[in-house]
């Protein structure tokens, strides 16, 4: 009748075992197919995105095509110099000047005398009658000249060299400016090395100023891809509290840079086109009132082909910086 009595032998319930953490299953690595539907995706949005803006995307892409096409038009214009001047390098003649007094005679006989060292490739005699009519012919001053009563000119020598190895100056030069029957000698050699010297400058300058540029077209990217982070700072946010991996956020303003940098990269070359094309005939004008056959070249096939990868690749290091920046800042660690 009385209830029994629990015995104090009887086993309690223990507490179950504290259960360790559960890690997070590791994330599957994406296929072929999805990796592909993914860049896609961000290709064509971010496309979309900046045409549904289109007077400030075309804006940002005419700076950066200002900025690109101004050290294409420098190389260019230094290309073309260097062409012009090769001519003028290359030249090694010494020209003779006789005195008033030399005649004829005279003159054969230094040009004798010249041909027989052997540091003288070659001697052409310049009569006076002869330097007076192709100074007619080149100035244009041929009704002036005719009211000259007497030919001022005097007998020329063309002396030509062997060409001597670095800036040494031929030692036939000495001899001529020694002699007696000599007037004036003119050897244009330092004028030709500070042309070389005014054309290394120029090829650096532009190289500095080309840099410069892509600097600047770098920042420009890279400003313009922050400021489309900061407007969508909720929607990357929101990505990835959800598990956005750093390289799905980073993506579609990655393939935005490239965008910038294409479009930028094909108005630069229309820039470039239509200034060669506003200036290739008053040019050519030009070179033609000086009976010169110089033919201006444009930019090359492969330079132009090469400007908007490159461009691109301007876009996406910007949009790289950009990107990075604002991960860094989302997540210190």
């Amino acid at each position: 009748m009385f209830a029994k009595k629990p015995s104090g032998n009887r086993l309690k319930p223990t507490a179950p075992p504290p259960r360790t953490a559960e890690r997070a299953p590791p994330r599957r690595r994406l296929g072929f197919s999805s990796w592909r539907d993914q860049h896609l995706y961000s290709f064509f949005s971010s496309l979309g995105r900046l045409l549904a803006r289109p007077w400030a995307t075309a804006l940002t892409a005419l700076v950066m095509g200002l900025a690109l096409a101004l050290p294409l038009l420098f190389l260019i214009l230094l290309d073309n110099a260097r062409a012009l001047a090769g001519g003028w390098q290359d030249a090694r003649e010494i020209t003779v000047f006789l005195k008033p007094a030399a005649d004829a005679e005279a003159s054969a006989a230094l040009a004798a005398k010249l041909r027989m060292r052997g540091d003288v490739t070659a001697v052409k005699q310049i009569t006076p009658e002869q330097g007076l009519e192709e100074f007619r012919a080149m100035s244009g001053f041929a009704d002036a000249l005719d009211v000259l009563q007497f030919n001022p000119l005097p007998h020329v020598l063309i002396v030509t060299p062997r060409e001597t190895k670095g800036a040494v100056d031929p030692a036939v030069l000495v001899d001529l400016r020694a002699e007696a029957k000599v007037d004036l000698v003119q050897y244009d050699a330092a004028w030709r090395r500070r042309l070389g010297a005014i054309l290394g400058l120029s090829q650096r300058s532009v190289l500095v100023l080309a840099g410069l540029l892509a600097l600047a077209t770098l920042l420009v990217v890279g400003n313009t891809v922050r400021l489309d982070i900061q407007s969508r700072a909720e929607e990357i946010a929101v990505m990835q509290l959800i598990g956005a991996s750093p390289g799905f956020v980073r993506r579609p303003f990655l393939y935005t840079g490239i965008w910038y940098g294409l479009f930028s990269g094909a108005l630069a070359l229309v820039v470039v086109f239509a200034v060669q094309w506003a200036l290739h005939a008053p040019v050519n004008q030009l070179l033609d009132s000086y009976d010169n056959r110089f033919i201006l070249h444009g930019l090359p096939l492969v330079a132009a082909l090469a400007v908007p990868v490159l461009s691109a690749v301007l876009g996406w290091l910007g949009a790289m910086l950009a990107t990075a920046r604002h991960l860094a800042e989302a997540h210190p660690d």
